[in-house]
């Protein structure tokens, strides 16, 4: 997420993602180009040190720049080093047409974070309560949370709208993980289900081999293998219980979006019993709409405090077979309810059995602020938790499944 903090490293990207894409052959070709990006990041008028003024298309970036990030529109200047004010209006006219122009002018990564900054630093949310406005807008991940957050205040009018923008990001991450995701678990499910007596197709040659090692012929060059180990045949039958629960607050947005999908994927899996659980201080229960990942997402309310320990007393009361069972909380464990419950629960849970996941976010963006304590205290409990993005969800699912210790990446912020 782009802050005030980051919006001049905003600017410096849309200014060097749009740089020519041409190859300087002299050192003032080159001399010329840096001029030409740091007056697109500076956004002054016909210069700001620079002593280059821009034409044409690069005019018309710096205005759709300068409209977002300086300026205030009016073309005064900004000599003295003051402050930046945003110029680009709250009229629907206004904001299509400049919705219209990054589209042009920048590639599609640049365009989500100016949209994402123009909601933040401008306000813009009402906006997109309005059906033209959704469909000139780049549909991403963030947009879908903040629509889900103004999901009850939206007139009917736009609801339809709304549905088919969330729809198109929804089928969008489901194209780039779901066939991953199966294979991944249904790969992990056969190894959790081993057999001793496996058809000839069926044998893990790996495990076979190590385990009939001391059966070594040195004169025959050759093992005998007194013990088959083979990978579980699929069936139909349920193997393997999974309980997502999911903090339904604000900060969670990308994570309650990536974890809908995931939870529809995993609920398509006829040997995976999936249940989809969200909270904030009450819990509500969507496995029933796990069918369509949209309605479960329309099924949400982002926002509101947090009930962690109320919302693993539903799950817990869920269980029925423990030791096939994984439960995943994705929360960034700011508990509003009661701590030590919290954490009597977890460790409940894992001594009958359950594997306990515990996952500060499900997205692309990395650690959110979370509570060290918390985070502390779950680890303590032998359950660490960690950001995970989306490529590395299904590997640690697949851990949980098996048994096995979790991928924890290196980057990952730990207690």
């Amino acid at each position: 997420m782009t802050t005030a903090g980051t919006t001049e490293d905003a600017v410096g990207n849309a200014a060097g993602d749009t740089a020519h894409n041409t190859t300087h052959d002299t050192p003032r070709e080159a001399a010329d180009e840096r001029l030409r990006r740091w007056r697109l990041v500076l956004g002054g008028e016909a210069a700001d040190g620079t002593g280059r003024s821009l034409t044409g298309q690069d005019a018309a970036m710096d205005g759709a720049l300068t409209a977002l990030y300086g300026g205030g529109g009016t073309g005064a200047s900004r000599k003295g080093g003051g402050n930046r004010s945003a110029g680009l209006g709250a009229s629907a006219p206004s904001v299509a047409r400049w919705l219209g122009d990054i589209r042009n002018y920048f590639p599609s990564s640049v365009v989500q974070v100016m949209q994402r900054d123009a909601i933040q630093r401008l306000g813009l949310s009402a906006l997109l309560l309005e059906p033209e406005m959704l469909e000139a807008v780049e549909a991403d991940v963030h947009l879908v949370g903040t629509l889900l957050s103004l999901n009850k205040a939206m007139p009917e009018t736009t609801k339809e709208t709304a549905r088919a923008v969330v729809r198109k990001v929804v089928a969008d991450i489901e194209k780039r993980l779901a066939t991953r995701t199966r294979a991944t678990l249904t790969g992990a499910l056969d190894r959790s289900a081993r057999i001793n007596r496996p058809r000839h197709r069926d044998i893990d040659w790996d495990r076979t081999i190590r385990a009939n090692l001391k059966n070594y012929l040195p004169e025959y060059g050759t093992i005998v293998p007194e013990r088959l180990i083979g990978y579980g045949r699929a069936s139909q039958s349920v193997k393997k219980e999974v309980v997502l629960c999911i903090d339904q607050s604000g900060s969670m947005a990308a994570s309650v979006v990536y974890a809908s999908v995931f939870g529809a994927v995993l609920a398509s899996m006829r040997s995976i019993s999936t249940r989809l659980v969200v909270f904030d201080t009450a819990v509500v229960d969507l496995t029933d709409q796990l069918d369509d990942p949209v309605d479960v997402l329309f099924g949400t309310q982002l926002g509101g405090g947090t009930d962690i320990n109320r919302a693993l007393a539903y799950c817990q009361s869920q269980i029925t077979r423990p030791a096939d069972t994984v439960v995943v909380l994705i929360s960034d464990l700011y508990e509003g309810g009661i701590r030590d419950e919290m954490l009597k629960r977890v460790a409940a849970m894992k001594a009958s059995g359950v594997r306990f996941v515990a996952l500060l976010a499900l997205s692309d963006e990395g650690a959110p602020a979370y509570d060290r304590d918390h985070a502390a205290a779950l680890a303590a409990l032998g359950a660490p938790a960690f950001a995970c993005t989306p490529d590395l969800f299904p590997e640690v699912m697949a851990a949980a499944i098996e048994k096995r210790p979790l991928p924890i990446p290196d980057t990952a912020t730990r207690p």
